[in-house]
């Protein structure tokens, strides 16, 4: 039995590295974002500085883990055996969880994860407990109260909706002030990000820089003495007592001290707003090592603790003996942080999944253009239309005068923005800086922000107030943040409930259900895992466009504009091959599950070809406008006719799902085997287009395989009038082939438009350069 528990712990402690991995990988986003998005050092640059923080944070953090001792449960009244279900539910559920997360590409809170995994599994065994009349040391039935510390449920709660609300109304306050002090075109490091090479003085420039610098640095300073060391080791009640009787003397000093430093160092051309990027990402990560490394290490070592004091103190039964031990606090040895410490350095520096949560996070905030990660919901439309309108009438109360002078200071199309940057240092700035500011204002009032909503929502504050949300955007942005905020709240609801659910499980399933659980948390993460690289290949076009969005060379665009679309145009044809055979066959042979799942694929097709669409009219700008109008037509040529062939599989399927779905007689066999040859044609033609070789001789061959399908219908029509034949599966079946046709037709004008596009204009390009 003891054995048994001490394979459960080692697991625990197992899981407790993936977890630092997996946990790393999701809140890489709060302290890479900024400095990733503003392109302020090489990305190897910015891992190494936030390395440097998270390893910090993590040696100084003297590891308290009272949340998962006694912060959620209350051990006294529950037993070894209790809390071992309870601690093996809850990293069941959060790395799962957090790996469903981060292969999404979606931030969340793994302090949230957390809180509500220890509150599903206390809540699990306290229903227990209370149905099955337990009492304390005294004889007492034991109430909820007893067992579960609601009170911190509750701040945590209450934390949520509080960091979410304030984050992003002061995020685009402060944003907006900035932006209206500095613009977008500003003197920095003796250069202007003005397009015209325009230049503001050396004097004002510093000045302003370095009163901005000034109540940065002073901001993330305090941020660092509040919240990145407030549970270190060198922090004693002596030193806190000082800082609190010292706070105004402090700020007030470090603000005076760093602008007259910052304001000297901008004059010398010293890049003074990369430096407050840099420490500000040192900082968010420092704190988040120090003060989130509990809720990767908290459970396992929680239960590291129980074991020891279980094989120390008893050989009775797990079921009996009481965890009191658990409510005093403990002290994590210096040598599992430092371990802990390298463990989420390496997981920053070789996880892929890392920069994917965060490309999300700088996607939404992007200033220019480019591909949008997510669609469109009603409620993203609605909000998008309400706001509009509402700004349009309360600008009509103000004078027009203003208003110009308002907009003037929003020039972005003026800026030019660093290669591959997303936006500019000032916001990376206010980022970081308002980020740790209410971070660090939370923790001295002792609510409990959670580090990725105050740094998401700041984020989405400040694009906002920058205006980066166009007309033709903000629908996507305001989508993508409602996805974000509610998979936060999905993480935090799904977490208790799936956790509540297995504990039962383990409590009642005793060790064939651990085994089980154990067993399934491995395959989870090797699918996941699998699933994850999968997709990752996919990914090639969307670097395909980057490269087009961030090149300044109009020629090498047109090279690489053409590498995408013969790529997109490969992989739709591939699918369109595919899900036709599927398509029919399927409904042929009554197959209503392939039918339906093939009509949703076709769905998803459809959707992405209209999100490839409108990425490469945006890559058709950055081409030579002679060439663009020229390629143009045949461009929407191509790009219409495969989401017309994409239409046409919708109109397949959905009579097909129809069909079946009703149970309804099938196609003769005799019209099955007679269009099966035909089908076979069609995949055979549009596989052989796949490869854009022999255009003419394809276009050919579908044409004659049109004619033959024309003929076949007529006499689909014929028979139907003269022979009897079940009308319902005779009509699906001329639907078939109708659409047959006109997918032919489609590829064909596929086919004719890809020759086009990719025909050379040497007399045009010639005639640009000779000018």
């Amino acid at each position: 039995m003891d054995i048994l528990f001490l394979v459960i712990v080692v697991f625990l402690i197992g899981l407790a590295t993936i977890d630092l991995v997996v946990g790393v990988s999701n809140d890489a986003v709060n302290f890479l974002s900024s400095a990733v998005g503003a392109k302020v050092a090489r990305y190897r640059t910015i891992l190494l500085v936030a390395a440097i923080g998270i390893f910090t944070g993590a040696a100084l953090s003297n590891g308290m883990i009272d949340v998962a001792r006694h912060g959620i449960m209350l051990p006294e009244h529950l037993s070894f055996y209790d809390v071992m279900c309870v601690f093996l539910a809850v990293m069941v559920t959060d790395v799962v969880l957090l790996d469903i997360f981060n292969t999404l590409g979606m931030p969340t809170s793994t302090t949230v994860s957390m809180v509500f995994e220890l509150l599903g599994g206390a809540l699990a065994i306290a229903v227990i407990k209370l149905f099955s009349g337990a009492t304390d040391s005294n004889g007492v039935l034991l109430s909820l109260g007893d067992l579960i510390n609601t009170e911190k449920a509750f701040s945590v709660i209450i934390g949520i909706f509080l960091s979410v609300a304030i984050a992003f109304v002061l995020g685009n306050f402060v944003q907006w002030i900035a932006r209206i002090v500095f613009t977008f075109t500003y003197r920095v490091n003796g250069k202007t990000t003005n397009a015209e090479g325009k230049m503001d003085g050396l004097i004002s420039s510093s000045l302003k820089i370095g009163i901005f610098g000034g109540i940065a640095v002073t901001s993330i300073i305090w941020f660092l003495l509040i919240n990145g060391l407030k549970g270190s080791s060198i922090m004693t009640s002596d030193v806190k007592e000082a800082i609190n009787d010292n706070t105004w003397l402090i700020l007030g000093g470090g603000f005076a001290l760093f602008s007259v430093i910052m304001t000297i160092l901008s004059a010398f051309k010293i890049p003074v707003l990369k430096f407050v990027v840099l420490l500000g990402t040192f900082a968010l990560a420092m704190a988040f090592a120090g003060n989130d490394l509990v809720n990767f290490i908290g459970v396992p070592l929680t239960g590291l603790d129980a074991y020891n004091d279980y094989i120390t103190n008893t050989t009775g039964d797990a079921m009996s003996y009481k965890m009191t031990s658990l409510m005093d606090s403990a002290q994590t040895p210096t040598l599992y942080l430092i371990i802990a410490g390298i463990v989420m350095v390496l997981a920053l520096t070789f996880s892929k999944k890392a920069q994917n949560v965060t490309k999300t996070s700088v996607d939404l905030s992007r200033q220019d253009e480019g591909d949008e990660m997510f669609g469109s919901i009603g409620a993203a439309r609605v909000l998008a239309r309400t706001t509009q309108k509402t700004a349009a009438s309360i600008t009509s109360y103000i004078p027009k005068s203003i208003v110009t002078w308002i907009d003037s200071r929003f020039n972005v199309n003026a800026a030019v923005l660093p290669q591959g940057a997303a936006f500019d240092h000032i916001r990376a700035s206010v980022n970081l800086v308002l980020a740790g500011l209410l971070i660090a204002i939370g923790t001295s009032m002792k609510l409990p922000l959670s580090t990725t909503y105050v740094t998401f929502m700041v984020a989405m504050g400040t694009s906002l107030a920058d205006r980066a949300w166009s007309r033709e955007s903000a629908v996507f942005r305001i989508t993508g943040v409602l996805s974000v905020i509610g998979g936060w709240f999905i993480t935090a609801g799904a977490a208790l409930i799936i956790c509540f659910l297995v504990t039962n499980a383990l409590f009642f399933g005793s060790f064939v259900a651990m085994m089980i659980a154990i067993l399934t948390v491995i395959i989870l993460l090797f699918r996941s895992n699998s699933n994850y690289q999968k997709n990752n290949t996919k990914s090639k076009t969307d670097e395909l466009f980057a490269k087009i969005i961030h090149c300044d060379d109009k020629t090498e665009c047109w090279e690489l504009l053409c590498k995408h679309v013969r790529s997109i145009t490969k992989e739709n044809l591939q699918l369109v091959a595919e899900k036709y055979e599927a398509l029919t066959t399927a409904f042929f042979y009554e197959d209503y599950r392939t039918i339906k799942r093939t009509t949703v694929q076709t769905e998803s097709q459809r959707k992405e070809i209209k999100r490839q669409r409108r990425k490469q009219i945006i890559a058709l700008r950055h081409i030579d406008p002679i060439l663009t109008v020229e390629k143009g037509t045949w461009y929407f040529l191509i790009i219409n006719s495969l989401a017309q062939m994409v239409y046409c599989l919708k109109r397949m399927g959905e009579p097909c799902r129809e069909h079946v779905g009703n149970n309804f007689s099938p196609v003769p066999n005799k019209y099955v085997n007679e269009f099966l040859v035909i089908r076979n044609e069609i995949v055979n033609i549009i596989n052989r287009a796949v490869s854009i070789d022999e255009v003419a001789q394809i276009r050919d061959d579908a044409a004659k395989l049109q004619s033959n399908l024309s003929d076949y219908r007529k006499r689909i029509i014929h028979d139907i009038h003269t022979k009897q034949l079940n009308i319902e599966s005779m009509t699906v079946f001329l639907n078939l082939v109708q659409e047959s046709q006109e997918l032919l037709s489609a590829l064909r004008h596929t086919m004719r438009g890809e020759k086009k596009f990719e025909e050379k204009l040497d007399k045009i390009i010639f005639y640009k350069d000779s000018k």
